[in-house]
């Protein structure tokens, strides 16, 4: 008998969607730790190591929470899934960190879930290609990120890479985005902020647009923490949208909302 299959969390909760094009639809998130990226502007850096604990939210809505130790057992993830109203959700949301750090479990909390009303929606940076493929048959909803150089970095190099010419993810992100069309559904986040540069997000685009140009593009004008103090003005954010919108059938400028009304 094989052993169950065990991962790294670090919270289990309820809540709703806050960006991309679900937004504000009702999602259970199953946060998984460790992430291989540093973004200037994560809002949750907490994640980038493995965690010690999960937390595990009591009731829906009840913002209370109790602690499990990790490594936990998929099976107690869906435990504590079905505690939470399960069903009640449009989406359960594989986020991190980075979920296919750990595909394994990604593949079998999919595989769980398959058959029950909410869809599985997987967040992830966008450039594992190789595990996106041994988990695509339990995915539906692939929400990938599209990197800029000029604020994220790999695990391990120093902050003076973000002002090295030459450098960008977009070979990786093809390569996922080539596996991801696989997916029922997919699409694509750019996130933007003072720093970015316009090429780069154009340059994205347009790369975007030889492989699937009928993909969704959103264009995530950044919400400001950490050393990221300020967002790109609107007027920028619509240039952007209006120059993508000449190579790609599916535009659109959403904002992150949970922050607004407080939701986690």
């Amino acid at each position: 008998m094989s052993e169950p299959v065990a991962g790294n969390f670090v919270e289990v909760f309820s809540s709703v969607q806050g960006e991309g094009p679900h937004v504000g639809e009702a999602t259970l998130f199953v946060r998984l730790g460790v992430c291989d990226l540093r973004c200037r502007w994560c809002d949750s850096p907490h994640t980038w190591g493995p965690s010690a604990a999960c937390r595990i939210e009591s009731a829906r809505g009840s913002g209370a929470f109790r602690s499990a130790p990790n490594p936990m057992a998929v099976g107690d993830v869906l435990e504590a899934a079905e505690a939470l109203d399960l069903d009640a959700h449009a989406f359960v949301s594989l986020t991190g960190g980075e979920p296919l750090l750990q595909p394994a479990v990604v593949a079998a909390l999919g595989a769980a879930l398959r058959g029950r009303r909410p869809r599985v929606h997987l967040e992830t940076h966008g450039l594992h290609a190789e595990a996106l493929e041994r988990v695509l048959g339990a995915i539906d909803v692939v929400s990938m990120d599209w990197k800029l150089a000029s604020d994220v970095r790999r695990e391990g190099e120093p902050l003076a890479v973000l002002a090295q010419p030459g450098r960008d993810f977009h070979a990786a992100h093809e390569r996922f985005l080539r596996v991801a069309l696989g997916a029922p559904e997919r699409y694509v986040k750019i996130v933007v902020t003072p720093a970015s540069g316009d090429a780069e997000v154009i340059e994205a685009c347009e790369r975007i647009a030889r492989i699937a140009p009928d993909t969704l593009v959103v264009l995530q004008p950044v919400t400001p923490f950490g050393p990221v103090r300020e967002r790109p003005t609107a007027k920028r954010m619509l240039a952007l949208a209006a120059r993508a919108e000449r190579v790609l059938a599916a535009v659109r400028v959403i904002p992150q909302t949970h922050p607004v009304y407080g939701a986690p």
